[in-house]
């Protein structure tokens, strides 16, 4: 047998072999094809069987045919980009859902939540490749996860009419009106099994425990969703940190517009935003700012190179916008303590004009300081017990600042000379002080004395050194 016969021979079986392979892709492709539309709606563990086993059957044809599949490999891409739209366009749905019927109740964070945090971001996560196993198929979607069915209790204000203007929805009216549409949130965590399950009060994540709402417990199942097909179909992994991106922006903005635009007010029917509600949006917002660099970091395994740049830059400015929010809610929080000082400020002339009548027998401050520091007073237990301390700290050091400069420059506008008027004058400013003295401002002065400022000046100007002490 000539050289060249049995070259031809060859070359004639090479091609049937292929045009074998090339059949039995056209036929693979046409199955595929037939269930475009259902394949994206599968569950990710009943697409990824799909996947791969076509992609075993294109890898194993590819290398009988002696050459590449391109037709099935791109119908195969397709679909697999099909499935990672419908599943985006799925949870953006469902999370603005969420969002809109958001009322800003803390939750309890069920345990399944916390080994979320902890398996995604332990050491051993971030520093290996074995990032691509997924939960089973029986875990629990993030439509139906369990949570302790009674939402935490809202603090009773005990304040008057006017001083409810901090939180005057926080009444025990109020707290209730949540706890009985909760459940029917669209994408709740909470269920009937809620008691049967191990819960904790915060969600604690490198050493900070932060306070959720039903809303950032979604979000967060969510994103580990995400990061499953991210690590479970690398080929997109790109399309997967956009649409991260994406999520994570509307998140942020849709939260921004529902607490610090009030927009809670008209779509969940909230009778107002308090602090409380500001405090909890912050933990959130914190919360969600702190994890994006190791989801970044996970995320970003898997990303071709040449497209690193671009998606580190929109997912960087991502978590700026977060921290400029989380910004905005503390600047917000002082302000309703500056305004509510305006409010009580309008009313010390006629305070300071009774003073010089002849004294009674009551010996405590006027209504004035009495009012306002009961205000923050309150103020400061709400965000003690809600916020990180850092960020209490950084809110009341503000709030110390404008006490000192408005009251001290209101004061000393005023003619107030009679015996009887400087007593009161000297029991207002030490009341005033004494709650001064209290705020976790984490003061940084050189002073012996906790948050310094003009109003001690102010005092010692009036009565002396001794009347600090």
């Amino acid at each position: 047998m000539s050289k060249n016969f049995r070259a031809d021979v060859l070359r004639e079986n090479a091609e049937a072999v292929f045009a074998a392979c090339d059949a039995a892709h056209g036929r693979w492709a046409k199955l595929l094809g037939v269930r475009a539309v259902l394949h994206p709606r599968l569950k990710l563990q009943e697409f990824l069987t799909i996947y791969n086993i076509t992609h075993e059957f294109i890898t194993a044809t590819e290398k009988i045919g002696g050459r590449l599949g391109y037709s099935i490999r791109g119908t195969l891409q397709s679909q697999a980009k099909a499935f990672i739209d419908f599943q985006h366009d799925s949870r953006m749905s469902k999370i603005k859902a969420v969002l809109d019927q958001e009322t800003w109740v803390e939750i309890d964070v069920p345990d399944e939540f916390q080994s979320i945090i902890n398996m995604l971001f332990s050491s051993d996560a971030l520093s290996s490749e074995n990032l691509n196993g997924v939960e089973e198929d029986n875990s629990v979607g993030y439509h139906d996860m369990p949570t302790n069915n009674d939402a935490r209790p809202m603090a009773d204000t005990g304040l008057s009419s006017a001083e409810q203007h901090v939180e005057q929805a926080d009444s025990t009216e109020e707290s209730k009106k949540p706890h009985k549409g909760h459940s029917k949130l669209v994408g709740s965590i909470s269920t009937e099994k809620d008691h049967k399950k191990s819960a904790s009060q915060a969600l604690f994540y490198k050493g900070v425990g932060y306070h959720m709402v039903n809303c950032g417990l979604i979000l967060l199942k969510m994103l580990s969703e995400y990061i499953d097909m991210n690590n479970l179909l690398p080929t997109l992994s790109s399309e997967v940190v956009h649409r991260v991106a994406e999520i994570l922006k509307f998140f942020n903005t849709r939260t921004c517009q529902l607490v610090l635009g009030a927009g809670a007010m008209q779509v969940s029917g909230l009778k107002s935003i308090t602090s409380k509600h500001l405090a909890l949006a912050s933990q959130v917002i914190s919360f969600i700012h702190a994890i994006i660099p190791e989801i970044r970091q996970i995320l970003f395994l898997k990303v071709p190179e040449t497209r690193k740049s671009l998606l580190l830059s929109e997912i960087d400015r991502v978590a700026q916008d977060y921290k400029v929010h989380r910004d905005e809610i503390h600047t917000k929080l002082v302000q309703i303590m500056r305004e509510r000082l305006l409010v009580h400020l309008r009313g010390l002339p006629q305070i300071v004009e009774s003073w010089n009548r002849p004294e009674d027998a009551d010996p405590q401050p006027s209504q004035f300081a009495r009012s306002l520091t009961k205000e923050v007073g309150y103020l400061q237990r709400v965000l003690s017990r809600t916020l990180n301390e850092d960020d209490v700290q950084a809110i009341f050091r503000q709030v110390v600042v404008i006490f000192h400069s408005q009251i001290s420059e209101a004061f000393s506008r005023f003619d107030i000379s009679t015996p009887q008027a400087q007593n009161r004058l000297y029991r207002d400013i030490k009341h005033i002080l004494q709650c001064i003295r209290s705020l976790p401002s984490g003061d940084l002065s050189k002073s012996d004395t906790p948050n310094w400022g003009q109003l001690d000046e102010f005092l010692v100007q009036r009565f002396g050194n001794d009347a600090v002490q």
